[in-house]
């Protein structure tokens, strides 16, 4: 059966090789699940980027030195199952392989399961979860291509919150069309936020009608002129971006957050800035802390109210387009790579097996 994978040290070069058989048995403790269908956005390009730095490539490990699984967000369905309460036919959210089938080491909880295998056991356990999806449950492509997404951006609007915004007031997004920088403009009721994002999506980026000004690349320098006190969330990872922010905002910049890398090819650069330097803003992290602070069940709940209202939007920003097959996975891959994806479009994506 099918895997698709890219090469570490340059994410343009694919290839499908072969990953799972489907199996009619498992071992005691083991689930094999067929992995209905996947979601793949700009964040998956952030995951191949830091593959080595986060162990983003230690999830589903490769079979050959330089080649890596990228991990994606999807559903899969029970077809062999050696664990008492989880039966073939059940459904799971999770993270899985750009693939056909997933072998795990299934443990149960209360929601579902999580993956207790032993390469996994380090990694951070909001990727380890797998949560039982109702076959007839509402929304889940938008589940698959922005839950995962709006998660980020609520614990950064959480965290901006905590930090008073840094006594900012105006918080500069970076790849403003990006689901997770949008995301996050939906949640921030203030300050004022600025949007960056190219001239070929700045008219997309203004329809949203959620960020108070919109500019591109090349109006950085507009940044410059004012008094007021900027924070900058950088969802691209370009270094070029990043440092005229840095030198036109200068001692007003009160924090600067690195999320994402859709720029994977502009990470480094940038010397010394103006202003505080860049800090990398890790999601798990902050779930955790904040779990831990409200109780896992207030945090799903504050969260799931929170997606609740992003959903009333959602429909106006996102059309959602379905692809099969390796060629599709390498079209929409690669578009992505190279940062020509429409950013109205939302990608569900499967390898049949």
């Amino acid at each position: 059966m099918p895997a698709f994978e890219v090469r570490r040290d340059d994410l343009r070069t694919t290839r499908l090789t072969d990953g799972e058989p489907r199996a009619e048995r498992v071992a005691e403790g083991e689930v094999q699940l067929l992995v209905d269908r996947f979601g793949l956005s700009a964040n998956n390009v952030t995951y191949g980027a830091f593959g080595d730095a986060m162990s983003y490539w230690a999830f589903f490990p490769a079979g050959e030195e330089g080649w890596g699984r990228v991990p994606v967000w999807g559903f899969g369905d029970v077809v062999a199952s050696g664990v008492e309460g989880i039966e073939p036919g059940e459904r799971f959210y999770g993270y899985f392989p750009m693939a056909t089938h997933l072998t795990v080491r299934a443990e149960p909880t209360g929601s579902g399961f999580v993956d207790a295998a032993e390469h996994r056991r380090a990694l951070p356990r909001v990727y380890n979860d797998y949560l039982r999806t109702p076959p007839d449950a509402e929304h889940l492509d938008e589940t698959l291509l922005l839950r995962p997404l709006f998660a980020t951006s609520f614990l950064i609007a959480a965290f901006l919150r905590d930090s008073e915004f840094f006594d900012a007031e105006t918080v500069v997004l970076a790849s403003a069309s990006s689901k997770t920088a949008y995301g996050l403009a939906f949640l921030l009721d203030a300050p004022a936020v600025v949007g960056l994002t190219s001239s070929g999506n700045r008219d997309f980026v203004e329809s949203l009608d959620i960020y108070d000004r919109v500019l591109t690349y090349d109006e950085i320098g507009e940044l410059a002129s004012g008094d007021e006190a900027l924070v900058f969330v950088d969802m691209a990872g370009d270094a070029a971006v990043r440092e005229a922010v840095h030198r036109a905002a200068g001692e007003r910049l009160r924090h600067s957050a690195v999320v994402g890398a859709t720029h994977w090819e502009q990470l480094a650069g940038g010397g010394e800035l103006p202003g505080p330097a860049p800090e990398f803003f890790f999601a798990p992290t902050h779930m955790e802390r904040m779990s831990a602070e409200l109780g896992p069940a207030e945090f799903q709940r504050r969260l799931g109210a929170a997606w609740a209202d992003f959903l009333g939007r959602l429909g106006d920003w996102m059309e959602v387009e379905h692809g099969e097959g390796p060629e599709a996975l390498e079209r929409v891959w690669l578009g992505f790579v190279d940062g020509k994806v429409d950013p109205r479009r939302g990608h569900v994506l499967r390898l049949p097996g």
